[in-house]
């Protein structure tokens, strides 16, 4: 029996400072920050689960196996590590959170947890979005992957749920990918925009049914519908908590 010659490959982005690997996407693969994000995924679980009180409702409503899309209400930072907190621990190294290019990847402190903990994808809001939006889409093109958006832009200040951008809409017509409406209540009042130190509220997720629109075709009107259909959905999970 011959064996195929083993051979060994550096990463591509090898000869690029610490500041700029972090801030690349996608990221090459790197045991060390797969090992620091698992570790740092256990730590917050514990946490949310003992200090927040962490609920979480429907979580067998992900599809498993095949790429989608979880949108929510945005109103805290805590927003991404509860909806992390919904998947099996070894499913995040393949969800992806949208955050703000120009909040998270500026300064090495904020990339360095947008990267490592959570493996953000730096998504740029003010401009260039539809190049954010190719970059979800290939993503999205591979299975298994999650993509975690806020189609409200930026978190409410008050807590209330605020109009969706089109983006959302943009990306999901004429698509089959499924797409996850959840709602998040108490990450407000747990930590509130503005505040750095978590109070000990209780924080609930409750997840929603799939949908998809492959039967809308591309374009502003099938946008602006999918927005005002998914935010109506995740109004109706907030209406439906006892």
């Amino acid at each position: 029996m011959t064996q195929d010659p083993w051979s060994y490959e550096t990463a591509v982005d090898l000869d690029r400072t610490l500041s700029e690997r972090l801030k690349n996407f996608p990221r090459e693969p790197d045991m060390l920050v797969y090992g620091a994000r698992l570790l740092a995924g256990a730590i917050l679980r514990t946490w949310l689960r003992s200090y927040h009180h962490l609920v979480i409702r429907g979580r067998e409503r992900i599809p498993v196996g095949k790429s989608c899309v979880l949108v929510a209400n945005h109103a805290s930072h805590l927003d991404t590590v509860c909806l992390l907190s919904a998947l099996p621990i070894n499913r995040l190294h393949r969800a992806f959170p949208a955050a703000a290019k120009d909040y998270f990847f500026e300064s090495m402190p904020r990339a360095a947890l947008a990267s490592i903990v959570v493996n953000a994808l730096p998504f740029n809001r003010e401009t260039s979005i539809r190049q954010s939006l190719a970059l979800c889409q290939r993503l999205l093109d591979t299975p298994g992957n999650v993509l975690i958006l806020f189609p409200e832009g930026t978190r409410s200040p008050s807590g209330e749920l605020a109009e969706f951008k089109p983006g959302i809409g943009l990306l999901l017509a004429g698509t089959d990918i499924p797409v996850v409406p959840c709602y998040l209540r108490g990450a407000c009042a747990a930590l509130p925009k503005g505040k750095i130190v978590p109070r000990p509220r209780k924080i609930e997720l409750t997840i929603g049914l799939p949908r998809s629109y492959a039967h809308l075709k591309r374009g502003k009107d099938s946008a602006l519908e999918i927005s005002a259909d998914l935010r109506a959905a995740i109004e109706t999970l907030r209406d439906s908590i006892p």
